[in-house]
């Protein structure tokens, strides 16, 4: 398969889908083993908890790739529902949690909208339906 150029839109979104990975990454580090003092919870379960599951999509997303990026925004929904959690329940860490649900949803629009329009740089989206069912229709006709 012959590489395939990446248009200035497209390379805007995934700059907008890393960096905002990586802050991500980077914030709940920074919240839950720098910045809060009490003990609630463990390095290990924070680590688990909060940091692996960005872990995972992470060399994807480094190389652009658009299936990664698409099954990254299932991960990001962790984060916002957390955010949105933690915004209505614990008001003591309100602004840490509205800078996380900013950077989730940054993500969020980065990675989907990367992956939806490489996709279709690279030939791998999806049709549209209206386009699938006038092939059948075509395809059925011919056989008769």
């Amino acid at each position: 398969m012959s590489e395939v150029a990446m248009s200035t839109k497209v390379t805007r979104y995934r700059y907008l889908s890393l960096i905002s990975h990586l802050s991500l990454l980077a914030w709940m580090i920074i919240w839950y083993l720098l910045l809060t003092t009490s003990a609630e919870y463990s390095a290990a379960f924070v680590l688990i908890v909060y940091v692996l599951p960005l872990l995972l999509p992470l060399k994807g997303i480094i190389q652009a790739q658009p299936y990664t990026h698409a099954w990254a925004c299932f991960v990001v929904l962790w984060y916002f529902l957390h955010s949105i959690t933690v915004i209505y329940a614990e008001p003591d860490y309100l602004w840490h949690a509205i800078l996380e649900l900013f950077l989730a949803s940054a993500m969020f629009i980065g990675c989907s909208v990367f992956a939806r329009l490489r996709g279709q740089e690279l030939g791998t989206s999806l049709p549209k339906l209206s386009k699938v069912m006038q092939d059948e229709k075509e395809r059925f006709e011919r056989s008769k």
